[in-house]
């Protein structure tokens, strides 16, 4: 079994803020897969389907953000899951919007769900870092990450969501470098190479 989890925080308040996109691209990757339907597990959503032959659980932590390891933890025992085997998608402050990257392991960039994550399970996971941009001050990250994407922006929300349910498989073989690699040519393709932040002036 290997374990999905996308990051965000629970109820419609937050359902369209940037720091869930990790719960956004999810969930697309249980619809274009077909998975059985969402119930309460795990201290969360969880539903369960197969990608490329392999068993996958998709799980959307409803403890908060701040406490996703407890979710992701029981889980994760539950079905005996290693860590190579897990992975977590999650808004990356440190990337453009609609650029994606994946690895095993790091640091976990002041992102308090991952801190609570590696508290729980330790830190050798997955990671599918999802870029949203900077507001380019650090007092104005908590208002940019709890604030809902702009109706510019959603286009490329979808196409990467779209584009990770695409690739999904690529992670499954642990093929990260090939995973990137593909969707990056599928957002290209999309008209997604190159997306400003939202305020950001537009180049001369």
């Amino acid at each position: 079994m290997f374990l999905f989890a996308g990051l965000g925080n629970p109820g419609p308040k937050y359902a369209g803020n940037r720091h869930n996109i990790g719960f956004m691209v999810v969930d697309a990757i249980a619809r274009r897969h077909r998975f059985s339907p969402w119930r309460r597990r795990f201290q969360g959503a969880a539903c369960e389907g197969e990608i490329a032959g392999q068993k996958v659980l998709a799980l959307l932590p409803e403890t908060y953000m701040n406490e996703s390891g407890r979710a992701v933890a029981e889980a994760q025992r539950f079905y005996k899951i290693e860590l190579k085997d897990i992975f977590v998608f999650h808004d990356e402050l440190d990337l453009p919007p609609a650029k994606v990257r994946a690895k095993f392991g790091g640091g976990n960039a002041g992102h308090n769900g991952l801190r609570s994550i590696t508290a729980h399970s330790g830190n050798d996971y997955g990671r599918v870092r999802l870029g949203i941009g900077h507001p380019g001050d650090k007092n104005l990250v908590m208002p940019f990450v709890l604030g809902d994407f702009a109706k510019s922006e959603r286009s490329w929300v979808e196409a990467v969501a779209d584009g990770c349910a695409d690739c999904a498989e690529l992670l499954l073989a642990h093929r990260l470098d090939e995973f990137q690699s593909r969707l990056h040519l599928f957002l290209e393709a999309q008209g997604f190479g190159a997306v400003r932040p939202p305020g950001a002036a537009a180049a001369k």
